[in-house]
């Protein structure tokens, strides 16, 4: 019964710390917002994940994060609470899937410790808060290593047939990072399955099988789909998903070479537009506070585990567990340390589970051992290090609570010191300073945490923590550029309402032409800012646009009679349109306005078919490394040319319905 209630306090806590005033950033990443609305009006952009309900073209990822919030939207209508609350609902359940994983290996205490610890990671809060793709990832991951553990605890193949199919799932998700955890999990199977070597490795390898369905099966319908009648790729430059599999979302996060994306190469020990990499990365000043508090802390206690299991029978339970959750921390944390690519500090969220797992795991035994000397040292150590890497995490925003860091050290101190003789301590009081100890180790984070959701977060780029505390991309909390935290239309008071004027798509007239973009490849140039847009950058890129309600009155008038009521260089510029008035807006170059799609001619054929009404100024596209197709640009320039300029609240359109 105790331990009943000691879960359901702790995920009563998760939830609400997960859900209260969440809707206060509004639409947050709109980028997914306005797919989620797409895919709420349409079951062809619900299937393939596109940005507008017209089927334009997609996201730049996979689509299994938007199928469950697209059926939030079209069950509860568009809100912030339906795009938000289902990231929150599998925080928890992340939560209290990590306690159920860890609770199989070292008991109840261990899995509430990898619990709270989870829930309590800054990066966590903000990803389980937010509508990115990473609340799934995790979830996902998680469910692979209860079901790997599963297996290996049972020898069922079943179980680990599971475990393939959430991987693959995870795919799905966010592409190849879900495989950074398969060395872990193939490797806890292959050393602890209580089965014959040709067994597990037969075993292995339907896993591997089930994985490959569950992963591509979708891959295999997009690609045998015919080009001209789904929408265009986004994120590629040639309209196919395996571009994506393996360039922009796949290996070329490792080297940096991503055509199409806005960023430089990164190199080690160098800096490029992603920042440093190396082996200090997940430490430094943008990062440390996003998920690093209890990294040392698990990275001594990794070690101390895998010394205490050394002797142990091949299929002992805890060393199984030990490779699943190291292996998962050293193999991401290498990658996402050395990667020279796309990296944001909330990728972070993915170390969470294995480091939470790893410091609940290691704690608990170590504590059991505590009539030793060794353990009572390492357990002082662990703390001794963690209150001091707080102080220091604490001490990058000294304008930020600077009691808590002093706090934190001179009580972890102390406690360390008090750890080196609990066995001398009468049980009562060995308990409270084992208690103190996990206080001090989770104030830091702790206080991350709450300031992460007392705090709106819109934009591409959110980043945990008060303000300092990690990537700022333009002046709102993450990365608007507005200066200010971005609210959509509708949002009165926190709440926010679903957008009037929304309707069901009736597909794309025409002439048969098809999808825009369909099958081009278009050219490939350096991008720069469309015109009228200014120069490339961020700002305008990253973060959707709030628009004026005189803006908004004059797209909706007729805009049913049009296939997109408007198009606007990148998606985010388009989405906080499409939002705002409920009609598709088509995002002109995709995510960073340098995919080709549309091409000018398709642009131009569309525009003669008057499926396009207006076209709007001021969305950015690419950096000062981008790359990529350059359709975009010469749209732009072509309706500059083409059309009158007018200009509605400070907001520049082009009347394409118009002669010029």
């Amino acid at each position: 019964m105790a331990h009943h209630a000691s879960l359901g306090a702790l995920l009563v806590v998760t939830a609400v710390l997960y859900l209260w005033g969440l809707s206060a950033s509004g639409w947050a990443n709109a980028f997914y917002s306005a797919a989620a609305q797409a895919g709420s009006q349409s079951w062809e952009a619900w299937f393939f994940g596109s940005s507008d309900a017209a089927n334009s073209i997609t996201v730049d990822k996979p689509p299994a994060a938007l199928w469950i919030t697209d059926l939030s939207v079209r069950i509860f209508g568009l809100s912030s609470w339906s795009v938000l609350v289902p990231e929150a609902l599998m925080g928890v359940a992340a939560v209290w899937l990590l306690y159920a994983t860890v609770r199989r290996t070292a008991g109840h205490a261990a899995g509430l410790l990898a619990g709270a610890a989870l829930a309590l990671t800054p990066v966590a809060v903000l990803m389980f808060r937010y509508n990115n793709p990473d609340a799934l990832l995790v979830l996902l991951l998680i469910g692979a290593a209860y079901a790997t553990l599963r297996a290996v605890e049972s020898g069922r193949t079943r179980w680990l047939l599971l475990a393939g199919a959430l991987i693959g799932f995870g795919f799905l998700t966010k592409m190849l990072q879900a495989f950074l955890v398969l060395p872990a999990l193939s490797a806890a199977w292959m050393i602890a399955a209580p089965v014959g070597i040709g067994r597990r490795i037969r075993d292995l390898a339907l896993a591997g099988l089930a994985m490959l369905v569950s992963a591509g099966w979708w891959v295999l319908v997009v690609e045998l789909w015919p080009a001209d009648s789904r929408p265009y790729i986004g994120g590629s430059q040639t309209n196919s998903v395996l571009e994506l599999v393996f360039g922009y979302n796949g290996f070329g996060r490792l080297t940096g070479n991503e055509v199409g994306s806005v960023g430089g190469q990164g190199g080690a020990g160098g800096s490029g537009r992603w920042g440093e990499t190396g082996l200090t990365r997940l430490f430094n000043a943008e990062m440390g506070g996003q998920a690093a508090w209890l990294l040392p802390a698990a990275l001594v206690l990794l070690v101390a585990l895998l010394w205490y299991t050394r002797r142990v029978p091949r299929t002992d339970r805890l060393r199984a567990g030990t490779v699943v959750w190291g292996g998962w921390l050293l193999v991401t944390g290498l990658v996402f340390s050395m990667m020279a690519g796309i990296f944001h500090s909330y990728y972070l969220v993915a170390l969470a589970p294995a480091i939470a797992a790893v410091v609940g795991i290691g704690t608990v035994v170590l504590w059991r051992q505590r009539a030793a000397l060794a353990p009572r040292i390492t357990l002082a150590a662990v703390l001794a290090v963690t209150a001091v890497w707080a102080f220091v995490l604490l001490r990058r925003t000294p304008d930020w609570q600077p009691w808590l860091a002093w706090t934190v050290l001179v009580v972890g101190v102390i406690a360390a010191l008090a750890l080196l003789a609990v066995d001398r301590m009468p049980r009562a009081l060995a308990t409270s300073a084992a208690a103190v100890a996990v206080v001090v180790a989770l104030a830091g984070p702790g206080g991350y945490a709450l300031v992460t959701v007392a705090t709106p977060h819109s934009g591409a780029i959110p980043t945990a923590g008060p303000q300092g505390s990690g990537m700022r991309m333009g002046g709102a909390r993450g990365g608007g550029g507005q200066g200010r935290p971005l609210r959509p239309a509708g949002v009165q008071n926190g709440t926010a309402q679903p957008p009037t004027g929304t309707r069901p798509s009736t597909g794309t007239p025409g002439t048969g032409m098809g999808r825009p973009g369909a099958g081009g490849t278009g050219t490939t140039g350096r991008g720069a800012g469309p015109g009228g847009g200014g120069a490339g950058g961020f700002s305008g890129l990253l973060g959707a646009t709030t628009p004026p309600a005189a803006v908004v009155e004059l797209l909706k008038n007729d805009a049913n009679a049009y296939t997109w009521m408007a198009a606007a260089t990148g998606s985010n510029s388009a989405a906080g349109y499409q939002l705002a008035t409920g009609n598709p807006v088509m995002p002109v170059g995709g995510y960073n306005g340098t995919d080709p799609s549309p091409t000018l001619q398709q642009f131009q054929q569309l525009v003669a078919e008057r499926q396009i009404h207006w076209f709007i100024v001021g969305g950015m596209m690419g950096g000062p490394s981008a790359s990529g197709s350059d359709q975009s640009q010469q749209i732009s320039a072509w309706v500059a040319a083409t059309f009158t300029p007018v200009t509605v609240d400070g907001v520049t359109l082009y009347d394409l319905s118009a002669a010029s």
